[in-house]
């Protein structure tokens, strides 16, 4: 089972926490702040009071023997990087570090950060997206160009196959899963037939998956 370390339990590390405990997986939180440690003892595996940017705490916590770390510090530019060098230092696998603004993940990224996020922007364009096509239900940026998106299936869909759809050839997309009342179809088959009111999750380049989502507006 794989095991996850979360320095900083704001906002955004305690959704992260609870999000990955709720999921089955072994959850260690660490924060300065007992309110926030307390909020959180009977929600994740283990929650300790430290100060992140500590190395001996940080050592002492064995952080570099979980599959990966998450910083969620973001307000605090000092204790993110400091914490960001410590872990890289000492060999964790995999970080992944919330950045405050484009100077904060910079930083980041001249670290060795292996991924970058920005909680506020990322949800701040997700709202974008909403307002201009209401179909779509959810998004996932991979690159600046390509997103992994949940849509309602256009009418003129339904009870057509993916293969007479032929998706990838009209749109440039690929369709990874079909979503029917809270049941997924992972990698359906060419011939799973769409129906009223299903949800396409479909990978592509945003440009097409935009205009496809558009479609189901008329």
């Amino acid at each position: 089972m794989k095991q996850f370390i979360v320095l900083g339990l704001g906002r955004f590390g305690s959704a992260v926490a609870t999000t990955l405990a709720e999921m089955g997986y072994e959850v260690l939180g660490v924060d300065t702040d007992v309110e926030r440690v307390n909020g959180l003892k009977n929600k994740i595996t283990e929650v300790v009071q430290a100060d992140i940017s500590d190395e001996k705490v940080l050592t002492e916590l064995g952080a570099k023997n979980f599959d990966a770390a998450i910083v969620g510090v973001g307000s605090n530019l000092e204790s993110s990087i400091l914490t960001t060098i410590i872990l890289k230092e000492m060999g964790v696998k995999y970080i992944i570090a919330k950045a405050q603004n484009n100077f904060h993940a910079k930083v980041l990224e001249k670290i060795g950060v292996d991924k970058i996020v920005f909680p506020e922007r990322d949800m701040g364009i997700r709202i974008a997206r909403s307002l201009i096509t209401p179909n779509i239900k959810d998004y996932i940026e991979l690159e600046p160009d390509y997103s992994v998106v949940e849509i309602e299936a256009p009418s003129d869909f339904e009870d057509k196959t993916l293969s007479e759809l032929d998706l990838r050839n009209k749109y440039g997309i690929n369709v990874l899963a079909i979503k029917r009342d809270d049941n997924f179809n992972v990698s359906p088959h060419a011939k799973d037939v769409i129906k009223k009111r299903d949800f396409l999750i479909v990978i592509g380049e945003t440009k097409k998956i935009t205009k496809l989502a558009n479609k189901s507006n008329k």
